[in-house]
């Protein structure tokens, strides 16, 4: 049974209401949970590219990333499609906090609901702690993520009716 059904979450998921790219996060991070993150990419065959100030190159350690950049640096993402078209934005800026983004509009639909809640399964499951997804520009407030106690994708707010 999937963690969530379109027909509950479909709001959550409409690029007009949330913003076409809603903040996904992990909160209370380390150096070690961010390698644990490019590990997972690495691990599970998922098509990736790193790239600093737009330039792909090789994916370094985390601890390279994070503590050895200046804080002028250019822009780094990590790129990951863990399946093909849809794409998942990790912007490695601070050994605190996890966040990447996700375009809701790869991801319609029950199969959208399901192919979000595996991604956020296996990022709370590597690292052990709670996912969780706002709308964009609205951190304070998250809809839905993944709870570690109940080891499932869960609703944080109530879906608006419509």
């Amino acid at each position: 049974m999937p963690d969530l059904l379109w027909e509950d979450v479909k709001d959550f998921f409409d690029p007009e209401l949330m913003g076409a790219l809603p903040d996904v996060s992990v909160a209370g991070t380390s150096v070690e949970d961010w390698q644990a993150v490019f590990d997972l990419v690495r691990s599970r065959g998922w098509t990736w590219e790193y790239s600093v100030g737009g330039v792909a190159g090789p994916l370094p350690s985390a601890a390279e990333v994070l503590l050895s950049r200046p804080a002028d640096a250019e822009t780094v993402a990590l790129r990951a499609w863990p399946v093909p078209d849809v794409l998942v934005i990790f912007r490695p800026m601070s050994a605190d906090e996890i966040d990447f983004d996700v375009d809701l509009r790869e991801l319609q639909g029950q199969a959208g609901v399901d192919t979000l809640c595996g991604f956020l399964r296996a990022i709370g499951r590597r690292l052990g702690k709670p996912v969780a997804m706002t709308a964009e520009g609205d951190e304070g407030n998250p809809v839905l993520g993944f709870d570690p106690v109940a080891d499932r994708v869960a609703l944080l707010a109530e879906p608006r009716l419509s």
